[in-house]
């Protein structure tokens, strides 16, 4: 049991992470000098323990050994035990999961790495059952295993540590073959994407099934560039399927982490910040595309989340809910249950809802009198119902009242347990999200939330006098210098706000980091962009991030707002620094090309002429009738700026020297639209603009 008189020294700290391990009798450190000099001057290894606050397995792991005095004790005794959080921490995460991964062929979190003092890994895995269990050994034994090899065979433990690091810098460095990336880079890997496809239910490959709504990103660009609809098809067909299912929090909006089955049905319950922000973007590019309100209202209700449950009061978006709850209708003590906040009995919806729509919402939603789940190794969910759309809704408006009863009636449950820091990284893709949103939607409500957001990150995260941002806020606590996701993601957050409210400031700030990010990441001799500065003395390696997966990497976004600001600000050495970042990734781009699907849907932005549209003059009515207009198409290669003011003019103009010369006609709302360096007639009206556009 957890030794609740007396916290460890993780009570000092700000990660909910560290805190949920605050009362462990494991004597834990935080990364940093104080460990690493215990274990050198002591001679001990180090236990290093990675993980993140709404992770299933890490909080078995902590109840099964974290928590049990006797594995305490030989930890205590025998290692010097560092628990990071990997969200805080993605530097130390990605270092180590690279050796976890090249050494057992997987990785995943907890993230369980034995170090020399020296911060050289020489065993590792993940998740260790305190018994022999799952083909892995018992946690107890490994440990004193371990201990006994690291007093007996110390000179070939350390000469392992040395290989496996040195191993690691040698993947790091090399880049690959730099190959050429064409147009049939582009089909082969758009190829793979539709083999991979399922065409009955959406989705790419098998269960369990992963958003990744980068793949949304390169299909819908694939598409823009080529016309291939069936490229839109496939994003449409998911989006549809990932909607219906379970995955999708029907009665309070947002999804999910992934679906443990191939019909989005069954998921593992965590939602995560950065899934709502990318799979809201899907939502509306779908609903530009194709003009169906369900992708419109689909992205509201993740809005509507976000900003209810994830948002804190001054504005920042925190980063997840975790999927385990307290089970509320169990005699006796509290016990926690995958999904327990989500899930509901037949007699509950019975016991809620009006009797004259009940009926109608348990064949909507897939309610059964003794639960829908018929797959449930690990008896989670016996006799309850996961709800999602069985059939399609026949009365919307009564199915909304009954939706708003139980989410009423949920919000008296006991609440997952959120963690509520405040990331950078995250919160720039948010941003876009929301600025996205307040564009695509015509909704001031979400642009507010956009800008209260972005504010709440300059006035907390970030350096003005320095251009640096740093990466985590939590209760009054600023820390840690950024990351390059942080800056990339929050520039490009920046540049999509400051397509929706047109305000300078923004675009002044995202040229500023953008220096920033160059200054601080760039591999100036090979190409690409570090995920680290360099700085942090305590970390063994440098390494560059490349693989597009859940979240998109720090590189793909860096590519990207750099090639952007390029073409909006005339900057060359933007432009080349993409340039340099496309050559170090040729050959993965040429080769791999599933594997960087954000990449190479920057790659088809930099291939494509740039397109901006000007629109001057007084934000009156035929201004945002333009607006409006302009919202309604998909063009995912075109900037908007508007000078309503001489204010405006003077801000932009040093950037962009060809604003001074584009006026108001006759004293109306006038766009130019430019495409290539070269600039049709203006307009007046929003027909010959939408004739422009098409």
């Amino acid at each position: 049991m957890p030794n609740l008189e007396r916290p460890n020294r993780l009570a000092l700290e700000q990660s909910p992470y560290l805190l949920q391990h605050a009362h462990n009798p494991v004597d834990w450190y935080a990364w940093g000098q104080d460990a690493f000099d215990k274990a050198r001057t002591e001679d001990k290894p180090i236990f290093l323990s990675i993980g993140y606050s709404t992770c299933h397995w890490c909080h078995v792991m902590e109840r099964e050994s974290f928590e049990n005095n006797g594995v305490a004790e030989i930890l205590n005794r025998e290692f010097v035990a560092i628990k990071v959080d990997r969200e805080e921490r993605p530097d130390v995460d990605r270092i180590y999961m690279a050796y976890v991964q090249a050494t057992t062929g997987g990785g995943g979190w907890p993230m369980s790495v034995f170090l020399t003092p020296d911060l050289e890994p020489f065993f590792g895995g993940t998740y260790f059952p305190p018994d022999g269990r799952y083909g892995r050994p018992g946690f107890p034994q490994l440990l004193e295993y371990l201990a006994r090899k690291w007093h007996s065979e110390r000179s070939k433990i350390a000469e392992a540590g040395s290989h496996a690091l040195g191993q690691l810098k040698q993947m790091a460095a090399d880049g690959g073959e730099r190959k050429r990336v064409d147009q049939a880079a582009l089909d082969r890997v758009f190829s793979y994407f539709r083999r991979t496809f399922d065409a009955k239910l959406g989705g790419f490959g098998h269960a369990p099934k992963f958003p990744r709504p980068v793949v949304h990103n390169f299909l819908l660009r694939y598409y823009a560039a080529t016309g291939n609809q069936e490229a839109v098809q496939m994003v449409a067909l998911t989006l549809d399927e990932m909607a219906k299912g379970g995955m999708n929090d029907q009665v309070g909006g947002g999804f999910h982490r992934y679906s443990v089955d191939e019909r989005w049905f069954v998921p593992h319950f965590e939602k995560m910040l950065y899934d709502q922000a990318q799979l809201a973007v899907s939502y509306l590019e779908a609903f530009q595309i194709t003009g169906d309100a369900e992708y419109a209202g689909t992205a509201r209700s993740i809005f509507e989340y976000v900003l209810r449950d994830l948002t804190h009061p001054d504005g920042g978006f925190y980063s997840a809910e975790d999927a385990d709850s307290v089970i509320d209708d169990e005699p006796g003590a509290a016990h926690k249950g995958e999904g327990a906040f989500y899930t509901w009995k037949d007699s509950d919806l019975r016991e809620l809802l009006d009797p004259a729509i009940v009926d109608d919402f348990r064949k909507t939603y897939g309610v059964r009198p003794n639960g829908n789940v018929d797959e449930d190794p690990h008896n989670e969910f016996g006799g309850k119902n996961i709800l999602y759309l069985a059939r399609e809704i026949q009365n919307p408006a009564e199915m909304a009242a009954a939706r708003e009863v139980l989410l009423k009636a949920r919000a008296g449950r006991t609440r997952p347990h959120l963690d509520d820091k405040v990331l950078t990284s995250w919160n720039g893709l948010m941003i876009s999200a929301f600025a996205q949103g307040a564009r695509v939607l015509g909704d001031p409500h979400l642009l507010k939330a956009a800008n209260k957001a972005a504010h709440f990150i300059l006035r907390h995260l970030y350096k003005p006098e320095e251009g640096r941002l740093l990466r985590r806020f939590r209760d009054g606590d600023a820390a840690i210098p950024g990351f390059l996701d942080d800056y990339a993601f929050f520039i490009q957050g920046l540049l999509d706000l400051f397509a929706a409210s047109h305000e300078p400031y923004y675009f002044q700030v995202a040229l500023q980091l953008a220096s920033s990010m160059v200054e601080l990441f760039e591999d100036e001799q090979h190409g690409g962009f570090y995920s680290t500065s360099g700085t942090d003395a305590s970390l063994v390696m440098r390494m560059k991030d490349d693989y597009d997966g859940a979240e998109p990497s720090g590189n793909s976004y860096a590519i990207q707002v750099l090639l952007k600001l390029a073409h909006l600000a005339g900057r060359e050495d933007f432009r080349l620094a993409a340039e340099r970042a496309f050559q170090a990734f040729s050959g993965k781009l040429a080769d791999q090309g599933p594997a960087v699907p954000q990449m190479l849907a920057a790659w088809i932005t930099g291939q494509t002429a740039p397109r901006q549209i000007v629109l001057v003059g007084k934000r009156d009515a035929a201004m945002e009738a333009m607006l409006r207009s302009i919202a309604q198409h998909f063009l995912p290669f075109t900037t908007t700026i508007v000078v309503s003011s001489e204010a405006d003019r003077e801000a932009l103009t040093p950037h962009m020297p060809t604003l001074a010369a584009m006026t108001a006609r006759d004293g109306k709302a006038t766009a130019y639209v430019c495409e290539n360096f070269a600039c049709q007639l203006p307009v007046t009206e929003v027909d010959a603009l939408a004739k422009l556009l098409n």
